[in-house]
């Protein structure tokens, strides 16, 4: 798959990722004609900021458009917690959720459906996936693991991370009432609320699931390093 000048991008655990150009060329499996049903959709409706769907002469492959900006990495920079960012990213979601209430349904998706299935949830909205322009979220990538499901889903993981409320996070400086009024502002940025119990109980079920996936995938992979993320999502699950 890969190219002479091919640029290997961070992030990708769970495949390779590659920049050739102005394009990004990443793995494809059953999942892909779903994802690239959703990604035409959203192009359709207006929403910027995510990959456009480019043809590609191998079948095992996908070929995206290169989304321009920063997308950052742990241990995250200061300009990721302005109240710019956590403003913005609530603002594209919902954008994103609003846009695949008429999007197919139809799979297989890579992660397991949710109900009740309002929008097709991206599934890991989080600032390792989001591109910025300064303190502005602009953009959004990694759509593999997309599948239907409760706009809560998206919503309460964004905030676990943003906010926010995992463990590896907590060296952010915010105080108990700070994180609280950031959660207050996300949610009013979206357009909806979301109860501290319903908070914990949605990011629990989604951290525990989330392990499941990152210990099957560190072995499937040969990647010991999600089996520690794995540790993490279900010491975080128990604190919620």
């Amino acid at each position: 798959m890969t190219n002479e000048g091919d640029e290997v991008l961070s992030g990708g655990n769970m495949g390779p990722v590659l920049r050739r150009g102005d394009t990004v060329v990443r793995q494809a499996g059953e999942w892909s004609p779903a994802v690239h049903r959703l990604l035409r959709h959203l192009a359709a409706a207006g929403v910027h900021g995510v990959p456009d769907v480019l043809t590609s002469a191998d079948p095992k492959q996908e070929v995206l458009t290169f989304v321009n900006g920063d997308v950052p990495s742990y241990p995250m920079p200061e300009w990721v917690w302005d109240e710019a960012a956590l403003r913005s990213a609530a603002l594209l979601l919902r954008q994103v959720h609003d846009a695949t209430t008429d999007c197919s349904r139809q799979g297989p998706w890579r992660s397991p459906v949710h109900e009740p299935a309002e929008v097709i949830c991206h599934n890991d909205f989080a600032p390792y996936n989001l591109v910025f322009q300064g303190s502005e979220v602009v953009g959004v990538i990694d759509w593999d693991y997309a599948s239907p499901g409760p706009r809560v889903w998206d919503l309460a993981y964004l905030a676990y991370r943003l906010v926010p409320s995992s463990s590896v996070d907590h060296a952010d400086g915010f105080t108990e009432r700070e994180r609280h009024l950031r959660l207050e502002l996300l949610m009013d940025a979206y357009g909806t609320t979301l109860e501290p119990v319903q908070f914990r109980r949605v990011v629990s079920h989604r951290l525990t699931e989330l392990a499941e996936l990152s210990d099957e995938m560190a072995t499937q992979l040969s990647k010991p390093e999600l089996a520690g993320h794995a540790k993490l999502y279900r010491a975080d699950a128990r604190d919620l």
